[in-house]
């Protein structure tokens, strides 16, 4: 039985980090949470879960966060997710995602905090010769999103060799769907996720979708994704944790999906089922950097860790994300 230490959630407010939070909450954890509110929602933390407004490179809040919450670990969700905007703007990532994440861990070390899981993603492949892809696939982001998670890695296992502590990088592939009890969701305006994107238009909030690139080398020309539920993925951080904390020699590095892909077609095909409607679809040239394939070798995660997805179905996954869209025009008053 693992030993439930308190854990502080970065960026526990926005997306993935809530389910996290709720993951946690759930299997019995002490949990805490800190986020600027820059892209989450204070609603989006439970109630009774300590919050702490501000920023991840403020040394001062986060050394007083981890003595009143006597801080065992970290769970390292906040920071920049946009793709195209890393490659116009990279120094906000940079910033966001690099710097902010070293005073992060700089500040973890000084606490004596010995556990640390990092949302890390497979953006840091770049374009990989083969699908699926292994955690041994060579790393070469083409973007400043991916580079600045690469980096972060990095910092992890050259202050693992040098400090009491261990971490696990998880790498995503595209996270979708929300939780099934419809405690939170993806909430962020303006999100570029294709099954968010599909909901917002399959419930009128969009009047398509657009499809970027019907030229790939895949069986329908879209580009093939590996979708892996939200909440599937914040139970393997909780997995995580617990073998960090059994294994305190351990640190991890391993692929979060479900070694299945699907086309864009596909995924809109299956909107279009759970909706018993039809998008509109804009067919337009393929974006820069977007590779035909990217399907997760899960064989890693699965060896070491006790972790079984429970919503692996795609019609499951754009069923939660269409009942949260629509609980979230509620929220909003839409």
């Amino acid at each position: 039985m693992t030993t439930k230490l308190p854990v502080l959630v970065t960026g526990g407010a926005g997306y993935i980090g809530s389910h996290a939070v709720l993951a946690l909450q759930d299997a019995g954890w002490p949990v805490a949470v800190i986020d600027n509110l820059v892209t989450g929602f204070r609603w989006a933390v439970p109630e009774g879960v300590p919050f702490y407004q501000g920023d991840i490179e403020d040394g001062d809040l986060l050394a007083r966060i981890f003595a009143e919450q006597g801080i065992r670990a970290v769970m390292h969700f906040a920071g920049s997710v946009v793709v195209p905007e890393s490659v116009s703007d990279p120094l906000k990532y940079y910033h966001n995602n690099t710097a902010k994440t070293r005073a992060l861990i700089a500040a973890a070390v000084a606490a004596g905090v010995p556990h640390f899981i990092f949302s890390s993603t497979a953006a840091t492949y770049g374009i990989p010769e083969v699908s699926p892809v292994t955690e041994d696939t060579p790393q070469r982001p083409i973007n400043p999103y991916g580079m600045s998670k690469l980096m972060t890695e990095f910092m992890l296992r050259d202050t693992a060799a040098a400090h009491p502590m261990n971490f696990c990088a998880l790498r995503y592939f595209n996270v979708a769907g929300a939780d099934p009890q419809g405690r939170t969701g993806q909430s962020t305006a303006g999100a570029t996720h294709l099954i968010k994107v599909a909901g917002e238009a399959a419930l009128g909030k969009r009047a398509g979708v657009e499809v970027f690139g019907t030229d790939f080398d895949t069986p329908d020309g879209t580009g093939v994704r590996d979708y892996i539920h939200v909440s599937d993925l914040a139970n393997a951080h909780v997995l995580a944790l617990e073998h960090l904390i059994a294994h305190p020699a351990d640190s991890l590095t391993m692929n979060c999906g479900y070694g299945q892909g699907y086309s864009v077609l596909e995924v809109l095909d299956a909107v279009d089922r759970v909706t018993n409607n039809k998008i509109v679809r804009t067919l337009s040239p393929r974006r820069a950097g977007d590779p035909d394939s990217l399907i997760s070798d899960n064989r890693r995660i699965k060896a070491t860790l006790p972790w079984v997805p429970k919503f692996a179905d795609l019609d499951l996954i754009v069923r939660h994300a269409l009942s949260w869209e629509r609980k979230l025009g509620e929220i909003r008053g839409e």
